[in-house]
């Protein structure tokens, strides 16, 4: 196959220098405020996303060097295939975070609910739509015994500090 090439759109700015502080994922960094900053040629696409609540951001892990196949995700000290985790230790290196907008101002997208290191490069933004995004009946692998009864494990509650 041919290789696929992808620029940055923009640029993630986080509180987040360092990925020790970082919420394990977006929905567990609620009050934490940061933005997207478009590069001026693709402000335009930013038309009417102020009417959602939430975006999905899809970016590049450029600070993993790493690849692994099996890796050890954050809430367990059991290893598991880098398919069925959300490590940045993927081939590709590609993330997503679903966030909450604030406000859009200009090439501006301010929004909460953060979890990426400041100066990730962003590749893409999609809205979150919940009549296309949500599906009913799902389950969450191994995943799901860490969610006993809504409550929150305390792993993310340790990483969240």
């Amino acid at each position: 196959m041919k290789k696929i090439e992808l620029s940055p759109i923009g640029v993630i700015h986080t509180p987040y220098k360092e990925a020790q502080n970082i919420p394990i994922q977006a929905s567990f960094g609620n009050g934490i405020e940061a933005h997207c900053e478009l590069f001026d040629k693709y402000t335009d696409g930013l038309k009417d996303l102020d009417g959602f609540s939430h975006a999905i951001l899809i970016y590049h892990f450029h600070k993993c060097k790493d690849e692994k196949l099996i890796a050890k995700p954050y809430l367990e000290n059991k290893e598991h295939g880098v398919f069925a985790i959300r490590s940045p230790y993927r081939p590709n290196k590609i993330g997503f975070s679903i966030v909450k907008i604030k406000n859009i101002n200009h090439n501006i997208l301010n929004f909460t609910e953060v979890d990426m290191l400041d100066g990730t490069p962003l590749l893409d933004i999609k809205p979150y739509v919940a009549h296309f995004d949500s599906r009913p009946n799902t389950k969450a692998g191994w995943i799901d015994k860490h969610f006993i009864d809504g409550e929150i494990p305390s792993q993310v509650i340790l990483k969240k500090k």
